[in-house]
């Protein structure tokens, strides 16, 4: 059985650490709201054809919204870098794990377990993002924790850390 366990350390970035932390939480949050909004969309008009169909204006509705397809919106990515070239300069995991988090919403919702997702705001007290270990890109050096993009962060070590980050 294995059994995962949560750290959470505090950190101390630098000035330019911080405006990168800042960059890639706002990366995060427009790729989210990016595909929130083309999903609302595709939502929306699938309603309006549906009311048509209620109101006798359509014999039936034959239009099936999709639902949102973590992989394929993974996989345009590349193309939104290309269209928003800020978006290299961020972690690129992090921006496909607020894809994840918007797909796993959706599958709940359309699972009617919760509500419609919402747009995130930069008006929220509570800005995050998430990574993931990959070849190596977060570990412990002494006091420091390296992360992608960021490099080697100081952070207050209360404790040694178990296992695989």
């Amino acid at each position: 059985m294995v059994v995962n366990k949560a750290y959470k350390f505090r950190i101390y970035p630098t000035k330019e650490q911080l405006v990168l932390i800042n960059k890639t939480v706002g990366c995060s949050r427009f790729v989210y709201n990016f595909f929130l909004d083309k999903q609302k969309g595709k939502d929306a008009y699938w309603y309006i054809c549906e009311e048509m169909k209620q109101n006798g204006q359509l014999p039936s509705n034959e239009w099936k919204g999709s639902f949102l397809d973590k992989y394929a919106t993974i996989k345009e990515l590349p193309a939104l870098k290309k269209e928003y070239s800020y978006l290299k300069e961020v972690d690129s995991i992090a921006l496909q794990k607020s894809v994840e988090n918007l797909a796993d919403s959706y599958s709940r919702y359309y699972k009617k377990q919760n509500k419609s997702p919402r747009f995130k705001s930069k008006k929220n007290p509570i800005q995050s993002y998430t990574t993931k270990h990959t070849n190596g890109n977060i570990g412990i050096i002494g006091s420091k924790i390296k992360l992608p993009k960021l490099g080697l962060v100081r952070f207050a070590k209360s404790r040694e850390v178990e296992g695989r980050i």
